[in-house]
């Protein structure tokens, strides 16, 4: 179909889709002068959209998501509200209403539900594009019954975002107090298991100044007994050497036994001498014989007394470094016990440490829930509240009547387009050509004769309307 065609059925159909525009109007006209006047009254909330909470001070990724305005709208929308705004303004408790819904639901299910499907079916929530400003609409035959509702919902949807918000905080407080009563606990058997292994151990105090004075001390010790084994060795050699008697330093350096050797080998000399000259059995010879023995004699006992000296002497080194040895490993066992002393105590300081911070850490939480959970500020704030209005809002004469012009002449359109294809007839030469599917050699058009003189000229008239193609 192209545009002559339906410019063509339009012409043609004109009578039915005038007739059908003119009902609809009339149709539409006389519902709109027929239905009751309604009245709309608008109370708009300002939503917070700061983000930052007065209590604590921190930043609240709620408000900042995108859902967040969607998400207000459904709360104010939802059958809770709906029922704090009935038993609110106590329309349940009216007789009227009452019979009003026995009638409507035959005693099924109770009035607040009824009443609150109600007005959730004739609120209207509108939120502004470019702000946080919604606009909560209630339209009703009442404007003061209107007005009411509407900052009925305004206000108990500012009271259940307040219970909204506390609910949570009540339960976390719940939730920390009794975590916070176990952190003490833990605390305080923490405190105790530190103290008892203080009192058993002898700590006096947590520094670290004991241990390292036993160290101190035990490297000390371990320098002494180098030193000490060092000296018994050297003694051990010496002692070694003057048990020998001829390569022994001690002896060799002793002045007596210098001083007797002299002697002796000056009294030897004598003897010699004495016994070149005198026979054996003279008084010289046998008085520088004597003489020599009693030095040789003095000689032998001094060199005993160096020898045992020296021996003495590696005995007490001996002895000193085997004192030495065992205070090292007394001391080295001490420091060992204070080492393992120090990391036990060190698990348990661990231990008292982690219950505190914990403690601290839920009593800062329980605190803050317990102020968040009795706080009653809201973050919505009535704007403006609603007003009885003057005028009615519906029913909206001239706008129904454009729509019914609008929809009676898609209306006639429509019933013209579908008698057209119910019974189509010849309106040009396509629908010739389209229909029967032979060409079009000439059109006659056909005009009604005028009444003139000669009836054989009128009778000629429709030859020369013949054209041909």
């Amino acid at each position: 179909m192209n545009v002559q065609q339906f410019l063509l059925i339009l012409l043609a159909r004109k009578k039915l889709i005038l007739s059908t525009l003119l009902v609809t109007v009339l149709l539409a006209l006389g519902w709109s002068l027929i239905q009751q006047k309604t009245y709309k009254a608008t109370a708009s909330v300002l939503l917070n959209y700061k983000g930052v909470d007065p209590l604590t001070g921190l930043t609240m990724p709620g408000q900042l998501l995108p859902g967040y305005m969607a998400t207000q709208i459904d709360i104010i929308s939802s059958k809770n509200v709906a029922l704090r705004v009935v038993d609110s303004l106590r329309l349940a408790s009216s007789p009227a209403v009452q019979q009003q819904w026995r009638d409507s639901s035959e005693g099924k299910g109770s009035a607040r539900d009824w009443l609150a499907d109600l007005l959730l079916k004739k609120l209207e929530i509108m939120p502004s594009r470019e702000s946080s400003v919604v606009e909560i609409s209630f339209k009703g035959a009442d404007p003061a019954f209107a007005a009411a509702v509407a900052n009925a919902f305004a206000e108990e949807y500012q009271k259940i975002s307040v219970q909204l918000k506390t609910e949570p905080a009540k339960k976390a407080s719940t939730y920390f107090n009794e975590q916070t009563k176990q952190l003490r606990d833990n605390l305080e058997a923490a405190q105790a298991r530190l103290s008892k292994y203080q009192q058993e151990k002898g700590i006096v105090s947590l520094d670290n100044n004991r241990v390292d004075i036993e160290l101190s001390r035990l490297n000390d010790l371990s320098s002494q007994l180098v030193a000490a084994q060092t000296a018994a060795i050297e003694a051990g050699s010496r002692e070694k050497m003057a048990g020998g008697g001829v390569n022994s330093a001690d002896v060799a350096n002793n002045p007596l036994i210098q001083n007797l050797r002299v002697q002796l080998s000056g009294a030897e000399s004598k003897l010699a001498e004495a016994g070149s000259r005198y026979g054996r059995n003279h008084p010289q010879y046998q008085s520088a014989s004597a003489e020599v023995g009693k030095l040789r004699a003095e000689l032998n006992a001094a060199l005993g007394s160096v020898t045992r000296s020296v021996g003495s002497n590696a005995s007490v080194l001996r002895q000193r470094e085997a004192e030495l040895r065992s205070e090292l490993a007394a001391q080295k066992a001490r420091v060992l016990e204070l080492n393992r002393t120090r990391d036990e105590l060190g698990v348990l300081l661990k231990d008292l440490d982690s219950a505190q911070r914990a403690f601290d850490s839920a009593s800062q939480r329980f605190s803050q829930t317990r102020i968040e959970a009795q706080s009653e500020q809201s973050d919505i704030s009535i704007l403006n509240p609603a007003t009885a209005p003057t005028d009615p809002s519906g029913p909206r004469v001239l706008l129904n009547t454009l729509i019914s012009i609008l929809l009676g002449t898609v209306l006639g359109v429509g019933l013209a387009l579908l008698l057209e294809l119910i019974n189509r007839p010849v309106r040009s030469t396509g629908d010739v050509k389209d229909m029967l599917g032979i060409p079009v050699l000439g059109t006659i058009e056909w005009r009604p004769a005028r009444a003139r003189s000669g009836g054989i000229r009128n009778l000629m008239a429709p030859r020369r309307l013949l054209r041909l193609n």
